[in-house]
């Protein structure tokens, strides 16, 4: 497959220049000015043309639930999460599809996908995801989530001394199941990666944590797992270790250059420095972050310390949207109060950065993707210049990064195939996927969660919320 870009805006050290981008065999062949074309010719005429941004952290499935869950804290929200998770592989298929096509319509063309399981149907829970993500032709990432402890044990117990209850698979039978799935799914060639990717060292044993790390290494995979999203669970790993999660992790050794961990909101210095040492990857969730009021990450310590940062949407239960835009523009500017030395304060250019080459980095791909390079796969995006919300005329990546663009995506390539075209995803139909999520779902604005009425008393009497009305 062979095509050629011409005349689009593109970003260089002094600004930007006009170019013309060639693809042969799924790859950048040129980029220079007055190529002879060579395949199709695409006008690239007052469009910019930027490599395409990596979702670095989402579930799926969440898409089920948003907007519904009210304002509660991770360790509660996770629990309404959890009794209205859905059971059937069909929606699952179905909300991959929607993830991926709000991924692409923000600039996105890789999402790394932390799936809920269903439990009894784990591997056909990953076959519909994998059906989704291939169909609609996005450069997926999926990492199974898995964990081996109980949602109970994802909490301090403080002085409590709570009994929590065994979890409905073993250690031995997760990991197993993982080596199934790595046989039976993982096809970079097709598109498909697998990731080994626990939740979390708030509901994960160390005994699951290096048996993913044992197969990572045997089958070259990058890993994956939340990291101190919230204040309790820094609280639990102290209970746990006896020293920070990341110190612990590093000690297993869990962190490396092919890691990439969610959220980092509860890091100190130690930490970062551990982080910016084995080369492990921060992605930033920012609207996850406020939603559940987890914090802020310090992103700017993390970047001075030289640790790698990229950024995602999370779920779309506790964001709740997969704006991958919207992302980038609050994880960059929140940042702005939070360090009054506005010399260190994120610029437009370096969030295009981070969104794709920090991405890319995460998952081992740096020399792959993650920028517009001769010899990198075609994974880029052109937006069009004249979109409303991309005028006047001014700066195109601080329009795109600082504004609000609607409707700014005009075409994205995946390895080199085109997937949406003047606005529209050409590989799926997008109104029938509207249609089946409508159909499949109702109107509702209460529910009652029987585990969050089970676990909040003791959630307020760990953090010292009792206090207050």
């Amino acid at each position: 497959m062979s095509f050629t870009i011409q005349n689009a805006l593109i970003s260089v050290d002094s600004g930007y220049e006009t170019a013309d981008v060639q693809v042969v065999d799924n790859s950048i062949s040129a980029i220079a000015l007055n190529l002879e074309p060579a395949g199709t010719v695409i006008d690239g005429k007052n469009k910019l043309l930027l490599p395409g941004f990596v979702n670095a952290h989402t579930h799926s499935s969440e898409m089920w639930q948003r907007g519904i869950i009210p304002p509660l804290p991770l360790e509660l929200w996770i629990a309404e999460l959890y009794d209205f998770t859905p059971l059937d592989p069909e929606q699952v298929y179905l909300s991959a599809l929607g993830t991926a096509v709000e991924t692409l319509l923000s600039g996105g063309t890789s999402v790394v996908d932390h799936l809920v399981l269903i439990p009894g149907q784990e591997l056909e829970t990953i076959a519909a995801a994998v059906r989704a993500y291939q169909e609609i032709g996005i450069r997926a990432f999926i990492g199974p989530l898995i964990q081996d402890e109980s949602l109970t044990a994802g909490m301090p117990s403080g002085d409590s001394g709570i009994e929590h209850a065994a979890y409905i698979r073993s250690t031995k039978a997760t990991l197993e199941l993982m080596e199934t799935a790595i046989k039976q799914f993982h096809n970079p060639e097709k598109g498909v990666n697998m990731l080994l990717a626990p939740t979390g060292i708030q509901l994960c044993s160390d005994a699951l944590f290096e048996g993913c790390i044992e197969l990572s290494d045997r089958y070259n995979l990058c890993r994956h797992a939340h990291l101190l999203e919230t204040s309790a669970q820094k609280q639990l790993a102290h209970e746990k270790y006896g020293c920070s999660a990341v110190e612990h992790l590093q000690r297993i050794g869990y962190l490396s250059p092919r890691t990439s961990l969610a959220h980092c909101v509860w890091l100190d210095d130690s930490d970062i420095a551990i982080m910016a040492k084995t080369g492990a990857t921060v992605v930033h969730n920012p609207l996850s972050n406020l939603r559940l009021g987890s914090g802020i990450a310090p992103i700017l310590k993390y970047r001075q310390a030289g640790v790698n940062v990229s950024f995602g949407c999370d779920g779309a239960a506790s964001n709740d949207s997969q704006d991958l835009l919207e992302a980038i523009k609050i994880g960059s500017s929140l940042h702005n109060i939070t360090d009054l030395d506005y010399r260190q304060w994120i610029t437009p250019r370096q969030s295009v950065e981070m969104a794709s080459m920090g991405g890319a980095k995460g998952l081992n791909l740096a020399d792959e993707m993650g920028s517009l390079t001769v010899g990198k796969k075609a994974d880029f995006v052109l937006y069009d210049l004249t979109s409303l919300s991309l005028l006047p005329r001014t700066d195109p990546i601080g329009l795109l990064i600082l504004g609000r663009p609607t409707n700014a995506v005009d075409s994205v390539w995946v390895n080199g195939k085109q997937i949406v075209a003047e606005g529209k995803v050409k590989t799926i139909d997008v109104g029938a996927l509207r249609r089946e999520l409508f159909d499949r779902s109702e109107w509702t604005s209460k529910r009652q969660s029987q585990t969050v009425s089970e676990i909040e008393a003791h959630y307020r009497k760990v953090m010292n919320l009792q206090g207050y009305s």
